[in-house]
């Protein structure tokens, strides 16, 4: 079976197991009352004989999430298409990857954040070896990650936080010096789901 094969059955199953956002966690099952931003990201993964996930760290003097390991993405534009065309369009914003090197395969579990965004994963499988570059105004990083690794529920640490006067919970992947957490690590945990 091929990797997109793979992930394009996984995409389709249901989702009984997803984390739908940041609440999940809270023992009081609370959400957030604020309307939520339209946001999508691209999970894009690298096509090579041990496939790997494109990451990004995030500029540390941005407003919101300085320095987060994310997927390149950002708000849906009211010019946008839709999920897939934001996310394709910030992909190329954010690390000059081109669209048509980019064989989507459809979206994954929405997964909504306590800082007001719902997020729309996009999966799509690109080449290795494209010569990506970081707007250095957004990104302070590009770099890849063993899919293998990050797929692994081992890997998948359960961390705690008093954030804005509330106990949180939140998956942590330590990967050398990164940690993906929050909403990154979150959309992988799922992604990992729907592919055991």
């Amino acid at each position: 079976m091929t990797l997109a094969t793979r992930l394009r059955a996984a995409l389709a199953a249901p989702a009984d197991r997803a984390l739908r956002g940041d609440w999940d966690f809270a023992a009081d099952g609370s959400g957030t009352a604020e309307p939520m931003t339209p946001a999508a990201v691209l999970i894009a993964v690298i096509d090579q004989a041990a496939p790997a996930m494109l990451l990004t760290r995030r500029n540390a003097k941005l407003r919101r999430h300085a320095g987060q390991v994310a997927f390149p993405g950002g708000r849906i534009d009211a010019e946008d298409a839709g999920p897939i065309a934001a996310a394709l369009r910030e992909a190329q914003e954010e690390v000059a990857l081109p669209p048509h090197h980019v064989t989507v395969l459809g979206a994954t579990d929405p997964y909504e954040t306590g800082t007001g965004y719902h997020i729309t994963p996009v999966v799509g499988i690109i080449p290795a070896g494209l010569p990506l570059v970081a707007a250095a105004d957004e990104v302070a990083d590009v770099f890849e990650v063993p899919l293998a690794f990050l797929l692994d529920p081992a890997n998948h640490q359960l961390r705690q936080a008093t954030w804005n006067g509330r106990q949180r919970s939140f998956y942590v992947i330590p990967w050398h010096a990164h940690e993906i957490w929050g909403a990154t690590a979150a959309t992988i945990v799922n992604l990992a789901r729907r592919l055991q």
